[in-house]
């Protein structure tokens, strides 16, 4: 059974906001040509299709400072740290 996408503004904000708590800005790593906007696209998309949601917001909810890491079970977690680590 294939999971239905969530709403995409939410979870743009989302993968957004994991990056950001990760001390990434996704729009500067586009400038520079880290990340191309195709896999921006697809990060908010996996995002869309995570069953962890809830567990994500509540992860984002409860940071105050930066973190070296995604949130457990994250599906973005790869191509994040891949960008937190400048690679």
């Amino acid at each position: 059974m294939q999971r239905m996408l969530g709403d995409p503004a939410r979870h743009f904000f989302m993968t957004r906001g994991v990056a950001r708590v990760m001390g990434l800005n996704l729009g500067a790593a586009m400038a520079c040509g880290t990340l191309d906007p195709h896999h921006y696209e697809e990060m908010v998309t996996r995002c869309r299709g995570c069953a962890l949601v809830e567990a994500c917001e509540e992860w984002l909810s409860a940071r105050v400072e930066v973190s070296a890491a995604p949130p457990p079970g994250c599906c973005n977690a790869a191509t994040l740290s891949r960008l937190k680590a400048g690679r």
